[in-house]
């Protein structure tokens, strides 16, 4: 039933905006709305019906889908966008949106041509719409929160073995190596991102690709991994020590630490993203490493790792996050010649606060 919902929210949407229909390019957002995993594919989501548009290759998947989720099913056989005009021609609407945040202009234009040629010019005008289906997606359903609090227990585990790994003479390569391998193993379909693990000077580089950098006593390894499951990303890091680490590195740890929690302290139904993105930031100025931290302090997750909401200083005005959105909590700290320190958990937001959905000790 969730399928159906999700496309009467959308209709809905639309007649505010006194448009017809949308046509969603976005692979995750046809994914949110039809359950279809493809690499090629569209949606056009009319007022009273909506239409998959596939290619031979997904044209099983595709039926099937569409009887399940209420969808009518077109296998192009030509191009998809072809078929696509052909559709709006024969739905003979005058205002229908694109996703113009995933729409190439070289396709945008291929629609607007292949409407305004022909014998009969299409009275169809394609509208620009911004953020329609990923406002929806930033709020999780029930099964879309079951999903997401088993993968954050999966890649809890994961991250719980982590220092096995992390020891003097590894190369950050072996650990990445190792940490992707957990990752299968804990049943996570691929990684959600290219896995960091940066040891000593390299983890004042807050996305450092993997060396062949052998860590040493001293060292502050950061290391951050997600896992796609089910379809659902989720996103965690540490931050771990090779030996005894120097003074000014544990009080950079213990500033994180701080940050980390003023932040998911305020996580509650209505705060303001800035807010909680401020939380953490001020914790941190107060440190003396307000400077230190250059980037948000934490972005939604769902079927893409980098969704809405932003939490961070720059989130639009007035924007608040409500029950039901997912998204991660990770202030840091980079200091050349000194190293970085980063602590991510995913947090649920709920009626009264938030819930953890990853839950690994914070501790050197």
């Amino acid at each position: 039933m969730m399928w159906r919902e999700r496309l009467t929210r959308v209709q809905a949407d639309l007649r505010t905006r006194d448009l017809e229909g949308l046509i969603v390019t976005h692979p995750p957002n046809i994914r949110y709305l039809s359950g279809l995993d493809a690499s090629a594919g569209l949606c056009v989501v009319g007022l009273t019906s909506s239409t998959l548009l596939v290619d031979f290759r997904y044209a099983t998947v595709a039926r099937d889908l569409g009887l399940r989720h209420g969808l009518d099913v077109q296998v192009a056989a030509g191009s998809l966008d072809t078929a696509t005009v052909d559709l709006l021609r024969r739905l003979r609407v005058h205002r229908i949106g694109v996703e113009a945040a995933h729409l190439p202009v070289a396709r945008f234009n291929r629609f607007v041509e292949g409407l305004s040629t022909g014998a009969v010019p299409s009275s169809t005008n394609i509208i620009p719409t911004e953020r329609l289906i990923e406002r929806m997606r930033a709020v999780k359903d029930a099964d879309e929160i079951g999903v997401l609090r088993e993968a954050g227990r999966r890649i809890s585990s994961v991250a719980r073995s982590a220092r096995r790994w992390v020891v003097a003479g590894m190369t950050e390569l072996d650990v990445a190596a190792a940490i992707d391998a957990a990752m299968r193993e804990a049943g996570f379909e691929r990684p959600a991102f290219d896995t960091i693990v940066a040891s000593g000077p390299n983890a004042a580089l807050p996305h450092a690709r993997p060396t062949r950098r052998r860590l040493g006593d001293g060292d502050g390894v950061v290391l951050d991994f997600g896992g796609v499951y089910d379809g659902y990303c989720v996103d965690l890091t540490r931050t771990l020590p090779v030996g005894d680490v120097p003074a000014q590195f544990r009080r950079m740890f213990d500033a994180v630490r701080e940050a980390h929690a003023a932040a998911i302290a305020a996580v509650v139904p209505g705060a303001a993203t800035a807010d909680i993105d401020g939380a953490a930031r001020g914790v941190l100025e107060r440190h003396g490493l307000g400077e230190a931290f250059g980037h948000g302090t934490g972005h939604g997750l769902g079927l893409e790792v980098h969704e809405e909401p932003r939490v961070s200083r720059t989130a639009p005005a007035g924007e608040t996050i409500v029950a039901g959105m997912v998204f991660t909590i990770e202030p840091g700290a980079y200091v050349p010649d000194v190293g970085g320190v980063r602590i991510e958990d995913d947090v649920l937001v709920v009626e009264d606060g938030c819930e953890l959905l990853t839950d690994v000790p914070i501790e050197l």
